[in-house]
């Protein structure tokens, strides 16, 4: 049985999923930076300095802080903000990602074009003139 298993994980497909998977992550938290760190506070200071990380609605009458920690400390809220936020990073992820694709894939079909002829040698014109001769007669 655990010849089994380390066949299985030894197999190229899941090593290639697990190397995605941490590349992934990876990529996600520099999303993530990119995001909270450079975007939002842009976004912030065209609209005036809006924070969309603290947006939230209190569920009870008993919510009353002014921050988004302080508020999911005293009850229930809808965190808007943050999910505005989440699916900023979702946005900009995918958007990078069919860039890459769409990259990768144009340079597959350049690699994969046939390349051209060469151009046939002094022989093989002079044969050519002779079968057309002959053909003509």
């Amino acid at each position: 049985m655990l010849k089994e298993f380390r066949d299985f994980a030894m197999k190229g497909n899941v090593v290639d999923l697990a190397v995605g998977v941490i590349i992934g992550a990876a990529f996600g938290a520099i999303v993530s930076s990119l995001v909270g760190d450079i975007i939002m506070p842009v976004i912030g200071a065209i609209t005036g300095g809006l924070d969309f990380s603290n947006y939230f609605t209190g569920m009870s009458k008993a919510v009353t802080a002014t921050n988004l920690v302080d508020a999911k400390k005293q009850g229930a809220v809808l965190a808007w903000g943050s999910f505005l936020t989440v699916t900023l990073n979702f946005l900009i992820v995918a958007f990078v990602l069919f860039v890459v694709i769409r990259f990768i894939n144009k340079f597959k079909r350049e690699e994969a074009k046939p390349a051209e002829p060469p151009a046939p040698t002094k022989d093989q014109e002079l044969l050519t003139e002779i079968r057309d001769l002959l053909k003509a007669k």
